[in-house]
C-alpha cells in the first residue's frame, strides 16, 4: 500500500535508509549508490533508491524537525525498513568539536515535542549500539576527525540561537548552561524522535552529523568559523552501511 505521506509502497521496500532533513541532500547521498534513481517526491519526502554491495538502500529527506521525522520513519518500517542512519547537519557545543567535524551520537536530549508521544520522559534517548559502532568505525576507516557522544534535539530552532528574545529565556540558558557541563557535544533536531520512535517499533537507528559551525567558540573572542560541506559525514554513513550489510550477510 502507498503510504500518505512519503509516496512510497512496498515496491520500493529496502532494509536500510540513509535519512537527510534536507531535500536538497538526498541526491548527493544517493550518488553513492549504484543505479538510484528517484522514486518519489511528495512534501518534504525526496526519495531515492539504489544499490550499495548488492542491497538495496533508500536515501528520503525527513524535513526539518521532530514531527515529520517520526512520520517518515513510520512509514519506512511499514514498507519494510529496519535499519536507519541519519544524516545532518548541527552546531558543536563543546570547544573542540570544530566546523567540518563528524558528530555520531550515542543519544539524544529529548527537548522535542514528538518523543514524549511515544515514551515517557524518563525513557532514554539511545542509538542502536551495532549502527553507532559502525558509524565510528567508518570515520576511523576514512580518517575523519570525529566525536562520539550525546547531544541535544531540540524543537525550536531560534529558541537556541537567539534564547534571550524568547518569554521563556531563564529556562532555555539554563538548560543550555546545563548541557555544557554535562558534555553534550552538539545541537540539532531530530535525533530524539528517531531514537525514541525506533525504540519503540523494534527499529535499530544511528545518526552521523556534520558540524557547521561551534556557537559557544564564535561566541567568544576567536575566529567565526563556518563550513557547510556534509561530504564526510555521508561518506560515513555510506561506509557504515556497508559494514552492517557485511555484517548482517555474516550472521
Amino acid at each position: 500500500m502507498k503510504q500518505y505521506h512519503i509516496a512510497l509502497s512496498e515496491e520500493h521496500s529496502a532494509k536500510y535508509a540513509i535519512i537527510p532533513g534536507d531535500p536538497g541532500r538526498v541526491e548527493k547521498i544517493a550518488a553513492f549508490l549504484d543505479n538510484a534513481k528517484q522514486v518519489g517526491n511528495n512534501r518534504e519526502y525526496n526519495s531515492y533508491l539504489g544499490y550499495l554491495d548488492g542491497e538495496k538502500v533508500l536515501v528520503v529527506s525527513t524535513g526539518i524537525g521532530g514531527p515529520s521525522c517520526a512520520i517518515c520513519v513510520e512509514e519506512l518500517a511499514k514498507i519494510g525498513v529496519d535499519t536507519f542512519i541519519r544524516v545532518g547537519t548541527c552546531g558543536g557545543m563543546q570547544p573542540e568539536v570544530a566546523p567540518g567535524d563528524v558528530i555520531i551520537a550515542t543519544g539524544a536530549i529529548r527537548q522535542d515535542g514528538t518523543s514524549r508521544e511515544y515514551m515517557p520522559i524518563e525513557f532514554p534517548a539511545v542509538a542502536d549500539f551495532k549502527v553507532t559502532s559502525a558509524l565510528y568505525q567508518a570515520a576511523q576507516n576514512l580518517n575523519y576527525p570525529n566525536h562520539v557522544g550525546v547531544v541535544q534535539a531540540k524543537d525550536s530552532f531560534y529558541g537556541q540561537h537567539s534564547p534571550e528574545s524568547m518569554p521563556t529565556a531563564p529556562e532555555l540558558l539554563a538548560k543550555w548552561d546545563a548541557w555544557k557541563r554535562g558534555g553534550c557535544l552538539a545541537s540539532e533536531m531530530e535525533g530524539a524522535t528517531l531514537f525514541i520512535v525506533s525504540a519503540a517499533r523494534r527499529l535499530r537507528s544511528g545518526a552521523v552529523f556534520h558540524c557547521v559551525w561551534n556557537q559557544e567558540v564564535s561566541q567568544s573572542a576567536m575566529p567565526k568559523e563556518r563550513n557547510e560541506d556534509t561530504s564526510c559525514a555521508i561518506k560515513t554513513a555510506i561506509e557504515a552501511i556497508r559494514i552492517l550489510i557485511k555484517q548482517d550477510k555474516e550472521k
